[in-house]
């Protein structure tokens, strides 16, 4: 439903980008169990990065955050089916959740940053820092611009986004210029 960036895993109080301590930079979902699994957002983590690559700093550290026993379980059973099929040892952590700091201001929605017609038009939606982070259709327009998604789905929840008829219409034109929605169109990627 939505997804913020921040600070998790240390015990530095008050963490920012430029004094992060003990702690990893991290995305927070929020998701509807209805819509997907916790086991399906595994596959999507697993998949999105390299868990063979070991980080030597812990800014960067490869981490799961469970809230639950179940969570836990399924993350460790995840981790060892693919340490079983590469034949080699993940070097992601599994570790209980206990707490998140949001990020500054500036590291949020980086995609849509990058795209200021459409920023400067949720932005009136959402004209308040904490509304605009925490909204959906920010998210998920955030994840459009990313390179996330299909030109399918981005159809199906165009007319939800809160964009005006101009700015809908652009927004489509560009996805359907990124081989339907599946190329990133951030500048430089």
């Amino acid at each position: 439903m939505r997804t913020r960036v921040g600070y998790a895993g240390g015990e530095t109080p008050d963490p920012t980008y430029r004094d992060m301590g003990d702690h990893t930079e991290t995305v927070q979902v929020d998701y509807d169990p209805a819509k997907i699994t916790y086991r399906e957002l595994l596959k999507v983590f697993w998949t999105g990065h390299d868990p063979l690559r070991r980080s030597w700093y812990r800014q960067y550290a490869s981490i799961i955050f469970f809230h639950t026993e179940e969570q836990r379980r399924l993350a460790e059973e995840a981790k060892a089916r693919l340490a079983k099929e590469l034949r080699s040892t993940i070097h992601t952590e599994i570790v209980p959740y206990r707490g998140f700091t949001l990020a500054e201001n500036y590291h949020q929605k980086h995609a849509l940053q990058q795209f200021p017609e459409f920023e400067e038009e949720l932005r009136k939606v959402y004209p308040g820092v904490s509304e605009f982070i925490a909204s959906t259709a920010v998210a998920r327009m955030n994840g459009y611009l990313g390179g996330e998604g299909s030109f399918p789905a981005l159809l199906k929840e165009l007319d939800g986004l809160g964009l005006s008829p101009a700015k809908k219409e652009k927004f489509r034109e560009l996805m359907h210029q990124h081989k339907g929605g599946e190329a990133c169109p951030v500048p430089g990627k």
